[in-house]
Parts: C-alpha cells; structure tokens; sequence
C-alpha cells in the first residue's frame, strides 16, 4: 500500500487519534510517556515522540508499547 493511500491514510488518522485520546484522558504529555516508556526499556524523547504520533505512521508495536507504558488495558475502537 502506498503512505498517501486513502485506506492507509484513515487507518493511521484512527490510530493517531486513539493514542492520543488515551493520553489526554490520563492527563498524560508527551515528556511523561517518554519517561514511561524509558520504563519499560523503549528510548524516545518527547520531540520524537510528538512528530511520530503527529503523523500517525507508527507501527503495530510502538502502540502497544504506548498503552503499556500508560496502563491501558483495552481500547474502544
């Protein structure tokens, strides 16, 4: 699948916009998920991780690392 292709451009938006309703829930920035994921041994800082998850490109498990670090157990989709 091509990055611009409108399939692929919609999932990435829906996964974007999961991540970060999850964050914003838990009150959560940038700076801390960085820091929690540093707990779980995953090395990112908070500018990496705002340009990643701005695009929404991220893989499967870069979003389970996420919810991990962030004690989320289920996500509504």
């Amino acid at each position: 699948m091509a990055k611009n292709d409108p399939v692929t451009v919609e999932y990435e938006t829906r996964a974007k916009s999961l991540l970060k309703g999850e964050l914003k829930r838990r009150g959560i920035t940038y700076a801390q998920l960085a820091e929690k994921l540093a707990e779980i041994g995953v090395a990112e800082n908070d500018r990496n991780l705002n340009n990643k998850i701005s695009r929404g490109g991220f893989s499967a498990a870069f979003f389970l690392q996420c919810l991990a670090a962030i004690g989320a157990s289920d996500v509504r989709i």
